[in-house]
């Protein structure tokens, strides 16, 4: 190996150059990938992680520790380059030479639980910015609870322009200026590069002007200016707003014929122009060879770090807030809540309230929020319809975080991946509230929360054509389709306020997000029976036990359960059996035994009914089955004339039935 000579004075420089040549040899290698963005950032990570990021290797989920996020997931290699240096134990070189291989902790994109370190899986544009969002939010609530010597740590993000121009950033940059998350801090690679070319193809907006309109704090930097980046990051943690450092940087720095070109942003560099780089650069190692001195250089920024997490442990070590802390770290449930919900239930089955399920489950949350210290509520503008804030909820500020309801405002999409940053950071069991048709705006945020099993729980209300006079604007259709076929997503859409109940109990003990889709119209309650068994938690079940042989099976959720109970009921009068079938959640139903679901579905003919569409429910009704619900959107007019009108009514129900058994 043939060392570089170097200067004190070129230290930083050569650490810098150690993230740049693992980052285009790895993308060589693999023959795929980015390698513009780590290179040009290289200098921009050096000294962040240098001098002032503390993480501490050897703990990396250190509950102190700052969170570094890779907003611009597909410099994927810039986050992998720094955990070799850093020395982190489960990224070895090797990982570094087989990036974007099958296996290896080195993906495309980082990935949340692929490797220690990586705080959120990133990738889409925009999301990591407003997942850190969720962080710096979530540092100050612990803050506000526990005090600074537990919880006073730094949100770093490194963000592209594409970032910038996704219109998530637009919420989550409004937000978090208006909450004064002055924790959080970003360092915009303002390399002016897309795939397609100059980002003035597409975008001439003035992002510091907007910035700033947003109640930023903002600087312009020259990104390769160890000095600048330095003095930018003293400055911006000094501000008692949120930070953005525009970085002016060259994507590819260091390629002689193709920095400052899109032709380094996706694509490898190839042999001739990294041999190229080695020579500009005065890098004379071979591939993925990192010379002894550097390597010591890089992990000697952990120490300060390290005296840092043994001041934090010697602090909770003698905090009389200790137990509570771990308690609210852990998300435990405390011993209290099962009797609390179980006596709720019991009430509820005695008394079988007539209740819309968002009804349902504000009274349910009334019990939840007295009991859980750490559920953290909210609303995309729709608190009054959602019905997420209980009695003593207080709203969230920019002067007051002692509170534990978050006013989102109209942004969808930001609640959605604020949530997802509050569930990384831990702490808090974050919860939101908006239309089921809204769904649409925050679908990326909920696909990233099951793509990393997050306990975010979507308090989706309005589910279905009940929702009346608004119209199909508003009237979700395919959206319980949509959502179902999401891998590692509960979506519960319960009947009645014992299935609410039942269903906000399953999601609280689920380590994956949960839906809760919920109607507006009021619905009957029908669960009165004595035993304490959580029926949604096995997803379907037998909701009427007929005596007799059964001759047919009546599929439903949520509020089209009470359609199938009296067309059950007409039918034994004329002489037919029908078994009505709850199945609030077919992602838990589907997890139980072949057995149990034989027995619940039966043998015989089946129906099933819901107002939405029909995807999806052919392997519970089979080829002969029939569905009985929505082939077109909506319409505006009273929820009980729409049934009527969309033909979901019992009266459907008892003629298929009947024709069925023909």
């Amino acid at each position: 190996m043939q060392s570089q000579m170097r200067s004190k004075d070129n230290n930083n420089l050569l650490m810098a150059n150690a993230i740049r040549f693992l980052a285009m040899d790895a993308v060589q290698a693999a023959n795929s990938g980015h390698p513009g963005m780590p290179m040009g950032m290289a200098d921009v990570a050096t000294v962040l992680f240098k001098d002032f990021i503390n993480i501490y290797p050897n703990k990396p989920d250190w509950p102190d520790r700052d969170r570094f996020v890779l907003s611009a997931g597909h410099g994927s290699m810039l986050l992998y380059a720094l955990h070799y240096l850093l020395g982190y134990k489960d990224m070895p070189i090797e990982n570094i030479k087989n990036f974007r291989q099958l296996n290896y902790n080195t993906a495309g994109h980082p990935e949340f639980g692929h490797a220690k370190g990586i705080e959120t899986t990133t990738g889409p544009l925009g999301q990591g910015l407003a997942t850190a969002v969720g962080m710096a939010l979530s540092e100050k609530l612990m803050s506000s609870r526990f005090g600074a010597n537990l919880v006073n740590h730094y949100t770093y993000v490194i963000a592209g322009d594409g970032c910038l121009q996704e219109g998530i950033s637009h919420e989550a940059i409004e937000f978090s200026g208006h909450l004064k998350l002055s924790k959080l801090i970003i360092l915009w690679d303002n390399n002016e590069i897309s795939i397609d070319g100059s980002t003035s193809l597409s975008n001439s907006a003035n992002q510091i002007k907007r910035f700033k309109a947003a109640g930023w704090h903002t600087q312009i930097i020259d990104g390769h200016n160890h000095d600048e980046i330095n003095t930018a990051l003293i400055n911006a943690k000094k501000s008692r707003k949120p930070s953005l450092i525009s970085c002016k940087t060259k994507i590819g720095y260091g390629a002689p014929n193709l920095a400052g070109t899109s032709k380094t942003h996706g694509a490898p560099l190839g042999d001739d122009e990294i041999k190229a780089t080695r020579k500009a650069l005065g890098w004379f190692n071979e591939p993925f060879d990192i010379p002894t001195n550097i390597l010591a250089d890089w992990k000697k920024t952990t120490e300060k770090s390290k005296e840092l997490y043994k001041t934090w442990e010697k602090n909770l070590g003698e905090s009389p807030k200790r137990k509570r802390f771990l308690t609210f770290i852990d998300s435990n449930l405390p011993n209290s809540y099962q009797r609390k919900m179980n006596s709720f239930i019991k009430k509820m089955k005695q008394e079988m309230p007539k209740l819309a399920t968002r009804q349902s489950s504000q009274k349910t949350l009334e019990v939840i929020n007295q009991v859980i210290g750490n559920t953290l509520g909210g609303s995309a503008d729709l608190t009054g319809s959602n019905l997420t804030k209980t009695t003593n909820m207080k709203t969230i500020s920019a002067s007051k975080f002692s509170g534990n309801y978050i006013h989102y405002g109209i942004r969808e999409h930001a609640m959605g991946s604020i949530m997802n940053g509050v569930a990384l950071h831990k702490g808090f069991i974050p919860y939101g509230g908006t239309f089921l048709v809204f769904s649409d705006y925050m679908r990326a945020s909920i696909r990233l929360s099951a793509l990393m099993s997050l306990k975010v729980i979507y308090v989706l209300t309005h589910d279905s054509i009940g929702l009346g006079e608004d119209g199909p604007t508003h009237q979700p259709i395919e959206h319980l389709a949509i959502l179902r076929s999401t891998p590692n997503l509960n979506l519960i859409r319960p009947a009645d306020i014992v299935e609410t109940a039942e269903a906000w109990d399953v999601a609280l003990k689920t380590n994956r997000p949960t839906i809760l889709a919920l109607s507006r119209q009021g619905l009957k309650a029908f669960r009165s029976e004595k035993s304490t068994e959580n029926k949604v938690a096995r997803g379907g079940y037998i909701l009427n036990n007929i005596t007799s042989k059964r001759d047919i099976t009546l599929i439903a959720t949520g509020s089209e359960v009470e359609l199938a109970m009296e067309a059950s009921s007409l039918l034994h009068e004329d002489g037919i059996e029908a078994s009505v079938v709850s199945l609030p959640c077919w992602e838990l139903f589907d997890q139980q035994d072949g057995s149990y679901k034989k027995e619940v579905l039966g043998n015989c003919p089946r129906i099933a009914v819901e107002a939405a569409c029909e995807m999806g429910w052919s392997k519970y009704i089979g080829e002969k089955g029939v569905f009985i619900g929505m082939n077109s959107f909506g319409a505006s007019g009273p929820g009980s004339d729409l049934y009527e009108h969309f033909g979901i009514t019992t009266k459907a129900i008892i003629a298929s039935a009947k024709s069925l058994l023909k």
